[in-house]
This record gives C-alpha cells, structure tokens and sequence, in this order.
C-alpha cells in the first residue's frame, strides 16, 4: 500500500468538503434568500459561530493541501536518504490531521447545538424568540409544531436542512481526518511506501 497515495486522496475529497461547508453556512445568512434577517439579527446564535467556515472550512484546507502536497514533499533529510524524509512527511501530516479533526469536530458541534436549540423566529405571539429551545431537539420529530415559526418562511426546514448538512459533511471530514492519523502514522513507521517495488513507483 501506498500512504502517499492515500494521504492525497484524501486531501482531494477534503477541499471538496470543505467548499461545500463554507457554502452551506454562507446559505444560514440568508433565509430564504434575504439579507434583512442578519443585518436585524434574527439569525440563531450558532450561525455567527461560523463552524462551516472557519471550522469545516479554513481550517480544513490547511490539512487538506499538506496531504495533496505529500507527493512533492520528499523532505530529503536523513543524510540525503530519501525515504527517510518521506517518512518526516508522513509522520508531519499527522499534525495537520489533528487540526483538521479540532476544525470538523467544532463543526460538528456547533451544528449539533444549532439543530438542538432550533431557529430563532417570530412566533404566532409577534415575539423574537428560540421556539423550540426546551424542547431538546424533539421538534425535530415533530413537524406539525414548526408551523409556530411565522417569519422567516420556512426558516425551520431551511436551519435543520443546512445544520444537517454542516453535521454530515463535518462528520466525514473527522472521520477522513482521522483515517490520516492512521496512515500518516503506519507511513511514517513503514516507510512512504511499504514494499520495494512501491517506492520506486510512488
């Protein structure tokens, strides 16, 4: 097996995720494609904790381009053996993994409490306010009680559609992150490629 390979393959699928987190935040500023609710600042409190973008997003393209980068990075060190320094390059990505894991798992948090605690709308009593904040999340199983949103339109399924996404999509960064761990680890313990033959070819 190649670690070299599967460091940068992971790294590609990782700016994709990362693209699509900073997305899917910028989208919870605008509910339903108007800008007045986040300058009035009727926008649940978790949206201004920028998770996609900061955490499944900028902090994720750090990692992601390390890992893309791998296969340049030979890292010659070692009294010029070139293996050895594949090896320092591996076992550094596992660094950069770790960051990537803090970022994913922010957002992944902060959208967990987002979904949690629920939009903040105008009720049917013309008051701003959490909703289903005491609900602890049961809303969620509920759809006949979001209709208690009366402004945004539909700013319930539009927070639970794009916090689910934040959740999913920091879900999968963590868990390739972590694969990179692993593999930067056995990388730079078994060298950048275990067999023979797959040094000379990576």
């Amino acid at each position: 097996m190649c670690y070299g390979k599967c460091a940068r393959c992971i790294g590609h699928s990782l700016v994709w995720l990362a693209i699509l987190c900073i997305v899917a935040n910028i989208l919870l500023y605008f509910p339903n494609g108007e800008t007045k609710y986040a300058s009035e600042n009727h926008l649940s409190r978790f949206v201004w904790f920028f998770s996609g973008i900061v955490g499944g997003g900028l902090l994720i393209f750090f990692p992601a381009f390390v890992f893309i980068g791998l296969e340049e990075d030979d890292c010659c060190g070692c009294g010029g053996h070139e293996n050895c320094g594949k090896r320092c390059a591996m076992l550094s990505s596992v660094l950069a993994a770790l960051l990537g894991i803090a970022g994913s798992g922010y957002c992944v948090i902060v959208a967990a409490l987002g979904l949690a605690e629920g939009p903040r709308c105008l009720d049917t009593f013309g008051r701003w306010n959490y909703t289903f904040a005491n609900t602890d999340g049961q809303y969620l199983l509920d759809t006949s009680t979001w209709s208690q949103c009366i402004e945004p339109k539909h700013v319930v399924e539009w927070n639970v559609s794009l916090f689910s996404i934040l959740l999913a999509l920091g879900g999968i960064e963590f868990i390739l992150c972590l694969i990179q761990v692993i593999n930067g680890t056995m990388g730079g313990i078994c060298g950048y490629c275990c067999s023979r033959q797959q040094r000379y070819d990576c």
